[in-house]
């Protein structure tokens, strides 16, 4: 097995796995595009429950810019919200919140 020195010098030679859903993984890989972070990173601080803070760069804009059109476009198809939509609520809620977070750092 290969060991993985991190930037603090810690030896990662455990592997972590689960499954999820397709919409789960989905769901997770908007989050992590979102956060800017890896994903071995934004699942780490999910789970140790440690803060995550949003870094503006041109990565997490054009997320948060793609993640916009598309939810837009769904938006567009919607006649009403209903429990089917809330994945979509829930990555709006994040995409604002990331959004408000990245004005207030620009402010």
């Amino acid at each position: 097995m290969e060991k993985n020195l991190d930037s603090k010098g810690r030896w990662r030679n455990k592997i972590v796995a689960f499954r999820v859903s397709t919409e789960e993984a989905e769901q997770i890989d908007a989050c992590v595009r979102l956060s800017g972070l890896s994903k071995q990173d934004y699942i780490i601080k999910r789970l140790t429950d440690r803060e995550i803070v949003v870094q503006g760069n041109p990565r997490v804009y054009k997320a948060l810019r793609n993640q916009m059109a598309a939810i837009y476009e769904e938006l567009k198809h919607l006649e009403k919200c209903s429990e089917e939509n809330e994945e979509l609520l829930s990555t709006l809620r994040l995409v604002a919140e990331t959004l408000y977070g990245l004005k207030g750092e620009n402010e």
